[in-house]
Formats: C-alpha cells, sequence, structure tokens
C-alpha cells in the first residue's frame, strides 16, 4: 500500500494512492487514526482495516494526487537520523576510507519539505548539492533490536534528496550546518508499506536526475550498513518510535565530487528515483 501525508482543511491528514489518484482515509476510514505517527503506530490491525477500506472505497471518495497538497511523508517525526558515506563509492569519490561504523547526524524537521515543494538555496551560499536516499521508515517502538529482528520494526520506504550546503558542511567537523538549511530536504511523495518491496528494500535501483541528465545510479544493495543492520546500531542509542525515519546515505555521482562540480541552481529540477518505490521531483528556487 502506498501512503501519503496531505493537508486536508489545514491539518495533516492521511491518503491512500495508486500513484495518480488518491482517497482520503477520513473519507473512507474516519475510525483509524488520521496522524500518520499514530497510524504506524496502530500497526497491522490498522493497515489491514485501511486497506479493506480502501479496496471497497465508492468512486467519489477519490480525488486526483495532483489536486491534493503534499505534506512530507511522516510530517512530525520524532527523529530525523540520517547515515552519511553508506556506499562505498561514495566514500571514494570524497577521500574517504570504508566506515566501520556509519558517519550518523541528524536534520531538524523545519529542513524537510514535501514532493513538489521548492529546495530553497540560500542566499550565503551556492554550493547547493543533491544526495539521492532512500528513506526508512520505522514502524514500532524498540531499543536494542538484534539485526535478525529489525525487520520487524520496518513500517516502509520513502525516496529522500538529502540537499546539502557543502561550503556549509565542511565549515566544521560536524555536518550539522551544511545539512539542516531550511527547506533543503525533500522526502517522499509516499511510504511503500514493507510488505511490497523486498526484504531490507534491497536490490532497488536508485538514481538522481538533474535536469533530465542522470547524475547518481547504483542500487540499495551496495549500501555498506543494510536496514537491518542499520536498525541494530541505532537502536543502541536511542529508543526507536513509530514515524522516526531514517535517511540511508547516498551513492556516487554528487555534485561536489564532479570536475567541475557541479550544484543546483534556481530555476533547476531535481528528481530522485528508488525502483518499485517512486520518483521524488523538486525544483530548486
Amino acid at each position: 500500500m502506498r501512503l501519503v501525508s496531505i493537508e486536508e482543511n489545514g491539518q495533516p491528514a492521511i491518503g491512500i494512492t495508486d500513484g495518480t489518484s488518491v482517497v482520503p482515509l477520513a473519507a473512507i476510514a474516519p475510525d483509524l487514526p488520521q496522524e500518520m505517527n499514530q497510524f504506524i503506530a496502530a500497526g497491522k490491525t490498522a493497515l489491514d482495516a485501511a486497506a479493506s477500506a480502501y479496496a471497497n472505497a465508492p468512486a467519489s471518495a477519490s480525488k486526483p494526487l495532483s489536486d491534493a497538497k503534499l505534506l512530507s511523508v511522516v510530517p512530525n517525526p520524532s527523529k530525523i537520523i540520517c547515515l552519511g558515506l553508506n556506499y562505498a563509492d561514495h566514500a571514494k569519490e570524497g577521500g574517504h576510507g570504508l566506515p566501520e561504523y556509519p558517519s550518523l547526524f541528524l536534520r531538524t524537521k523545519s529542513s524537510l519539505i514535501a514532493a513538489g515543494d521548492p529546495i530553497v538555496r540560500p542566499d550565503c551560499s551556492d554550493t547547493l548539492d543533491y544526495e539521492a536516499e532512500m528513506l526508512l521508515v520505522i514502524g514500532k517502538k524498540g531499543r536494542n533490536i538484534k539485526q535478525a529482528d529489525a525487520l520487524d520494526y520496518v513500517f516502509g520506504y520513502s525516496v529522500f534528496n538529502d540537499g546539502s550546503v557543502r561550503e556549509y558542511q565542511r565549515k566544521t567537523g560536524q555536518w550539522t550546518a551544511g545539512k539542516n538549511f531550511d527547506d533543503s530536504g525533500p522526502a517522499g511523495p509516499w511510504i511503500v508499506t514493507a510488505d511490497e518491496l523486498p526484504d531490507g528494500a534491497e536490490g532497488l535501483k536508485i538514481e538522481s536526475r538533474l535536469n533530465g541528465k542522470t547524475m547518481q545510479s547504483s542500487n540499495t544493495s551496495n549500501m555498506i550498513f543494510t536496514v537491518t543492520r542499520t536498525i541494530e546500531i541505532l537502536s543502541e542509542i536511542w529508543t526507536l518510535e513509530p514515524g522516526d525515519i531514517v535517511a540511508m546515505g547516498t551513492p556516487e555521482g554528487v555534485g561536489y565530487a564532479r570536475t567541475p562540480p557541479v550544484f543546483m541552481q534556481p530555476g533547476d529540477v531535481v528528481e530522485i528515483e528508488i525502483e518499485n518505490i517512486g520518483i521524488l521531483s523538486n525544483p530548486i528556487a
């Protein structure tokens, strides 16, 4: 199932989509949680009920997805955790050795935007870079999760663009500044539930395109730290909660590593596509 976060009557809501149309959950299953974190926390019972309601929804409940106001896939995540250097060739292109432990950083909620929203290049720097990433959505609460059990804690997957202002990322040894400019990190357009994808979302083509030109092309099987290993590592540190999102790192081909460097400019359009998940498209402003 594909779930979107949408705005309905000025409030965050949930929709079920086939990629072209959307049915607001409130229209077909008003008794289910209508906020994404709460819906995710309700688990398989809520998913099954939503799927049944969607299968029996009248045509009148549907509207074009293009008419909906999309939000970032989880509008109010408790944690936004990101992995750096999780593809070997990306680590090499940046002059880094292969990590024995993931490079971890956090994003702020104000950095997140939805599919279709403009990524804002800041006035202070013209070094805005793209990063194609798979987004992991945590499905239930857990701490000290073993790798063998980790897939039980996955709700689904989405697409992320870890927009990075490289000049500010390099100002200190910490990456926080360059990774947290307002309106720099689009996520979406929807969440694909884990049951529709291979275990750990492995074996999926991941690609970025800038103005139609392919910039990155790899496969999620090339991640150094898999979804299950990542969940094991992160849950040693944090209690993972329903709706937490984890950006799983980017493959080689980013703009700063090119000769000459390629950065996103106002008027550009960037697309991130992950096989069987979807296409995340955003203009640059």
